[in-house]
């Protein structure tokens, strides 16, 4: 007996996209919120998921994808279950963020915005993460952790695994 998981998922990531395009079909505006949900069904934006955008609201693939490069938000390669952000601001690069970012990225074997072959980390710079007092300081999701070294920050990411 084998496992058709895959393919049962990827047929519910279809029906919930096409819900998505009954929901917004004939609204103005809707570019935006469609790429969001998408990107909520499917983690990311796949190109054939951004050509069925474009078909569906029936604009130039070039315009969808202009929209999906242009915001930061919008991610074309699939992202890892754990999301790391180091900050490069003022206070966390005086106190030694460089040295923090690249413990972390030896640990995990990848540089800034990549993500493990296992899809269980990505890996982010941030320009500030408001914790300017707990610097250097890293988030992994929605967890900040401040005043790292390198070693602890390495040390860190064992909770995530």
């Amino acid at each position: 007996m084998s496992c058709q998981c895959s393919h049962h998922d990827e047929a519910a990531k279809r029906e919930a996209l096409e819900k998505a395009f009954e929901h917004y079909r004939g609204v103005r505006g809707a570019l935006i919120p469609l790429l969001q949900e998408a990107q909520e069904i499917y983690g990311y934006l796949p190109g054939e998921v951004m050509e069925s955008i474009a078909g569906e609201l029936k604009v130039p693939f070039s315009k969808v994808f202009g929209v999906a490069t242009f915001y930061a938000q919008f991610h074309l390669k699939p992202r890892g279950r754990n999301i790391v952000r180091i900050c490069q601001g003022t206070a966390c690069h005086v106190r030694g963020a460089a040295r923090v970012f690249s413990s972390v990225s030896d640990k995990l074997g990848v540089g800034r915005n990549e993500t493990t072959p296992d899809l269980r980390y990505t890996l982010e710079t941030v320009a500030c993460l408001g914790a300017c007092g707990l610097a250097p300081v890293m988030m992994v999701n929605d967890d900040t952790h401040g005043r790292l070294t390198p070693e602890r920050a390495a040390d860190i990411l064992k909770d995530y695994e």
